[in-house]
Parts: C-alpha cells; sequence; structure tokens
C-alpha cells in the first residue's frame, strides 16, 4: 500500500459545486430527509457517477486487461482519448477525497486506489514511449527552440476546449505549426503533472532520469569526452593528449550550449509543476557528468608542462572563459553549485599553468647563447622561433590579459619608455599584458644584439641587425602584437632598422666611395693619379663585392632600397670619372675594369645570399656591350 496515494485537489469537480448549488438541492421535512443528508447523499452519487466514468476509461486502457492491444498508444493521433484519460484521472482523485471524508475504510476507496495504480502503470507506460521514441524531437537543438508559447497541456482547464479539439481537424499546414518536439516536451509535461498530483512523483522521475540520463552519456561519448585520471594523463605522448584536448574543446562548446543547455530547459519545463523535483532530476541527470567534463581542464593543468602546451592550454582557458555565463546560467541550481566550482577550479589551475610556461618562455630566451653567426647575416632561427610564438600567443590576448592581470612584471630594471605606448591604459591588465608582451621582445632584441657581435666584419653585424629588427618589426606590424605594443614602437623600431642600414652602408661602402675623387671640377687629376684612383676603385669595389656576393638581406623592400641608394653613391661619382679619364690610358683595360652599368649589374647581384664568393676580376666588364650581356 502506497504511503500517499493522492494529494489535496486545488478545485472541486463540476459535479461537486453542482451538487452544492442551493437551487439543486429540494428541501425535505422528513428527518431522514434534511437538506443536509440530502445534499450528502446527492454527492455521494455524484461521485460514484465520476468513480464509473473514470472506471469505463481507464480499463479501457488496462495494460493487463486480455482486450488490451499493445500497440495502442494514449499520446498518439488526436490526442482526444489522452484528454478524456487525463480528466478521468483528475475525477478519479476528487472522488477518492470524498470517500475518504465519508468513511476511511469504504470499499469505494480500496476501487478507486485499484483504478488509480491501472492509471498510473498506463502513464508510465506512455512517459516512457515518449521519451524513448522521441529521442531526436528531444533532442538539445530542438528543445532549446521550443515555443512556451504553444506550450498546452492536454488536460489544462476544466477545460478541453472544443477548439482544441478541432486542432487534428484542421489542415496539414496548420497542424505543422506544432512541431514533434513541442507535442513531445507538452505530452510529457502534461503525464508529469498527472502523476505528480496523483503521489506518483518517484515513478516518474526514475523513468526520465534513466532515459535521459542515458542520452547524455551517449552524447559526450560521440563528442568524443572521456574521463581519465591525472596518471593517464602524465603517461600520454603530447601528440596524443593535444588531439584529446582538441576533442574535448570542440566538445565542451557543444556539451554546454547544446546538451546541458537542452536539458536544462526540458527538465524545467517537464517538472515545472514543483521546483524541488526539477531541480533533483537534472543535477541528478547532469552535475555529474558535467563536473567530469570540467575536471580534464585542471588535471591537463597540472600535467607535465611545455612550451609547446602553451596554445592548447589557453585554448580550454578560453573554453571554460567564453561560456562562463551560460555555464552559471545552466547550473544555478544550488544542488548543481559544484559544477560551477569544477570549472573555476580548471580555470584557476589553467591560468596557473600558463603563467609557468610564460615563465620558461622567458627563460628559455635568456638562456640561449648564439653561438655560431647565421650564413650571410640573416635571420636568425630564435628571432624566428620567439616572433611566431609571440604572433600566436597575441591570438590570446583577451585571456592573457586575464591570467596576468594580478601577476606584475618584475624585473631589475624598468623598461626603455620605446617599449611602451605613448598612450598609457587607464586599463590594468591592458598595462601588465602589452608590459609582459614588451619585456618578452626585449629580452629577444638583445639576444640579437649579442648575435651582431659574433661577425668578424662590423658592415654583416649591422646587416644582421637589419635583417633581425626588421623581421621583429614586420611580426609586431602585422598581428594583433600592433595592438599590444603599439604604433609608437613600431615606427621608432623602424627608424633604427633604418639606422642599421645607413650605418651598414657607410662601413660596407666607405672604402668604395672614398677611393674616387670627391670633386673632379675642383680638383686636376695628374694621369697617374688618375690611374691610381682607378687601380683603388677596381680593388676597393672587388674586395666589398667579394665579401659580400653571399651576404643576404631577406626583405625584398630594404633590398631594393639599399641597392639603390648604394648606387647613388657610387654610380654618378664613377660615371663622372670614367668619362672624363677613360680614353687618355693605353690599354684600358688594364686599368679601368668597370664599365658604369656594370656596376648596378654586380649590385643587383648582392643581397640573395647565392653568390659564391670570389672576385670579379676575371670577368671583362669594360665595354657597354659586356655590361648589356649582364643585365636583367
Amino acid at each position: 500500500m502506497r504511503s500517499k496515494l493522492f494529494t489535496s485537489s486545488k478545485a472541486s469537480s463540476p459535479s461537486h459545486s453542482y451538487a452544492q448549488s442551493p437551487a439543486r438541492t429540494p428541501m425535505m421535512s422528513s428527518p431522514m430527509n434534511t437538506p443536509f443528508h440530502h445534499h450528502r447523499t446527492f454527492s455521494a452519487s455524484i461521485m460514484e457517477e465520476d468513480l464509473l466514468d473514470a472506471e469505463q476509461i481507464i480499463q479501457r486502457w488496462d495494460l493487463d486487461s486480455p482486450s488490451y492491444t499493445k500497440i495502442e498508444y494514449l499520446f498518439t493521433g488526436e490526442r482526444r482519448e489522452a484528454k478524456m484519460f487525463i480528466k478521468s484521472v483528475t475525477s478519479l482523485q476528487s472522488a477518492m477525497h470524498f470517500f475518504v471524508s465519508e468513511s476511511a475504510s469504504s470499499e469505494k476507496i480500496i476501487h478507486a486506489q485499484k483504478l488509480m495504480q491501472i492509471a498510473m502503470k498506463r502513464l508510465q507506460k506512455e512517459f516512457y514511449r515518449i521519451l524513448s521514441s522521441n529521442r531526436d524531437a528531444l533532442d538539445s537543438e530542438s528543445v532549446s527552440n521550443h515555443s512556451y508559447a504553444r506550450s498546452s497541456s492536454v488536460s489544462d482547464d476544466d477545460n478541453v476546449s472544443d477548439q482544441e479539439d478541432e486542432i487534428p481537424n484542421s489542415p496539414v499546414s496548420d497542424r505543422k505549426k506544432i512541431s514533434v518536439s513541442d507535442m513531445a516536451m507538452n505530452d510529457l509535461k502534461t503525464i508529469a503533472d498527472c502523476m505528480m498530483s496523483s503521489g506518483y512523483s518517484k515513478e516518474c522521475v526514475k523513468i526520465y532520469k534513466i532515459i535521459r540520463r542515458s542520452i547524455v552519456d551517449e552524447t559526450l561519448y560521440n563528442l568524443g569526452i572521456e574521463n581519465y585520471t591525472l596518471n593517464q594523463i602524465n603517461k600520454m605522448d603530447w601528440e596524443i593528449l593535444e588531439s584529446r584536448i582538441k576533442s574535448w574543446v570542440r566538445g565542451e562548446k557543444v556539451a554546454v550550449r547544446s546538451l546541458f543547455y537542452g536539458e536544462r530547459i526540458l527538465c524545467d519545463f517537464v517538472f515545472s509543476s514543483s521546483d524541488k523535483i526539477r531541480e533533483a532530476c537534472f543535477s541528478e541527470i547532469c552535475k555529474e557528468r558535467a563536473a567530469s567534463l570540467f575536471e580534464f581542464p585542471e588535471l591537463v593543468a597540472k600535467s607535465k608542462k611545455s612550451m609547446e602546451r602553451m596554445f592548447r592550454t589557453l585554448d580550454m582557458y578560453n573554453a571554460i572563459s567564453d561560456q562562463w555565463t551560460d555555464i552559471e546560467m545552466i547550473f544555478s541550481f544550488e544542488s548543481t553549485s559544484v559544477v560551477r566550482t569544477q570549472a573555476v577550479t580548471s580555470l584557476v589551475k589553467l591560468g596557473d599553468s600558463v603563467r609557468v610556461m610564460l615563465t620558461d618562455f622567458e627563460t628559455a630566451i635568456q638562456k640561449e647563447t648564439l653561438k655560431t653567426p647565421v650564413h650571410g647575416g640573416g635571420v636568425h632561427p630564435l628571432t624566428r622561433y620567439v616572433m611566431n610564438y609571440l604572433v600566436f600567443l597575441s591570438d590570446y590576448s583577451p585571456a592573457l590579459s586575464d591570467i596576468v592581470a594580478d601577476w606584475p612584471l618584475l624585473v631589475q630594471s624598468p623598461l626603455p619608455e620605446a617599449y611602451f605606448p605613448s598612450s598609457t591604459s587607464s586599463d590594468d591588465s591592458s598595462s601588465s599584458i602589452t608590459a609582459r608582451f614588451a619585456w618578452l621582445v626585449l629580452v629577444l632584441l638583445c639576444k640579437i644584439d649579442g648575435g651582431a657581435e659574433l661577425y668578424k666584419d662590423v658592415a654583416q653585424s649591422y646587416l644582421f641587425l637589419v635583417n633581425n629588427l626588421n623581421y621583429v618589426v614586420s611580426k609586431v606590424s602585422n598581428s594583433n602584437l600592433s595592438l599590444l605594443i603599439g604604433v609608437d614602437w613600431i615606427e621608432k623600431h623602424k627608424q633604427k632598422v633604418k639606422q642599421y642600414a645607413a650605418n651598414y652602408e657607410r662601413i660596407g661602402w666607405s672604402k668604395v666611395i672614398s677611393s674616387l675623387p670627391e670633386n673632379l671640377d675642383a680638383e686636376k687629376l695628374t694621369l697617374e693619379m688618375a690611374r691610381n684612383c682607378f687601380r683603388r676603385f677596381n680593388l676597393e669595389f672587388n674586395d666589398a663585392y667579394k665579401k659580400q656576393s653571399t651576404w643576404v638581406i631577406v626583405d625584398h623592400k630594404i633590398r631594393d632600397e639599399i641597392k639603390v641608394s648604394i648606387a647613388k653613391k657610387i654610380g654618378p661619382a664613377y660615371k663622372e670619372f670614367y668619362e672624363k679619364y677613360r680614353n687618355v690610358f693605353r690599354g684600358v683595360d688594364s686599368v679601368v675594369r668597370y664599365a658604369p652599368d656594370d656596376l648596378g649589374n654586380y649590385l643587383s647581384d648582392l643581397f640573395h645570399g647565392t653568390g659564391a664568393p670570389g672576385s670579379v676580376s676575371n670577368s671583362s666588364h669594360s665595354s657597354s656591350s659586356s655590361s648589356l650581356s649582364r643585365s636583367r
């Protein structure tokens, strides 16, 4: 025997109200037929009729009846029979209340209880069928798009209106307005309300939890969400762990925005008549699964750390941070606070892990020793690695701003003003992340300065600085680093690149330039002096070309600018000198080795890093024809 068979009814049935109407109660003079006695007898007869009506409908759907067809269901098609069935259960409840007030041991109560058990058994089966056969219709996306405006229970009102009855007979286009998802949700709510009001909450909730929990488990599995221990994660190769993290990031977004969100909507709707039940139901279905979902990032954060794990760690941080509002809303119940706590814990642990990796990254740069000069004075591998790392890192600046906001940069001396934007942000988190990136770039540039000292030729060391500083500036300019470090920093360091380039030209070509007379109009050179000038020019140009034939300028724009600049410094002066003295020497080839056009051709070969060191004296460039043969 159930401890609680029914609950109080909110309102009397129409027949009960009719029995209480004075106009419908005749006045009798017999002592046994007083108005009060007649009223109770009449009410009893009405309740007996309601009991008989309910019995006819309920027994028609008795699962144990030999006449029952097992393929038939109440909540299909027109729903007219379902409405009658729900009304019968409501009437049965009212009758049971009445009979209990008359006599607690009445046979009618026992009979009514048996009918209620038959009805509840039927509703349990209907509830199970709707949940299991509408898995697709009750998926998270369909549920989240559910229109509450159309959510009307089949048992609303005293109250099954003619208009409701006409829905199944309406045109097909009208019936389609109520989706399968809406219909299933409405049916579930109708059954849940009826079972809970009849004292069968546990049976209803048990069925719901079993089916919906299996759906949650299956969905998480299909999303690639699995449970791991810290020991398992530590034993994974990075390639395997990285693939698990990628699956988690994709799966977490779907799980929060679709799966758990849909489960919360469905649970809130179906069990809307009881706050306690809807909370307990949702909690038992989703709490453990969600807490496990958000535990994975914490375990990854606690595992071995390396710089290559930085970006996947930030991916997980962003996944939780970006959806924190949804997480708070979905798991707002007190009973699901463990999910919110776990999500926050993972955020904190991931942030701590990022800080450790940033520190390790800085330490790795500082410990890097540049022992071997880069061939041709090109971009050092350290410069490429660090700047590409920082460029990718800058894409996570919102997350990094949160992580380093309360993590001040501690250095022995303050950063130069050139390493900060001119307009200081009032946002402490923005200032903190700006200082962090500016400091890492400065650490790299110090290493670049040290690498320049590896070159024996001072001109080549400046070319190395041109290549590497320009690479840094270019990476900053064409990424989110420009927003963090600032335009002023970019402009100041572009000027430094130009200064290094000018220093290279001055040192690398000064002997060639100084070998030519400064002012031919003012100076009257003897033939011997002119001969010596040609010889010295030949020697210095050959030496400069020989040394620089394997040097490289990576940026094509800077390469062209430097070639043009060198050509302007040498070409016009040499051409004037050449035209004035070329024809005065006998055996001119032994003295005049280069035609003016040849100089441009030789210069065009430079800075590609493909030339082989050697002398240019073996080639003949003493005539314009040889110059044309080398032109491009």
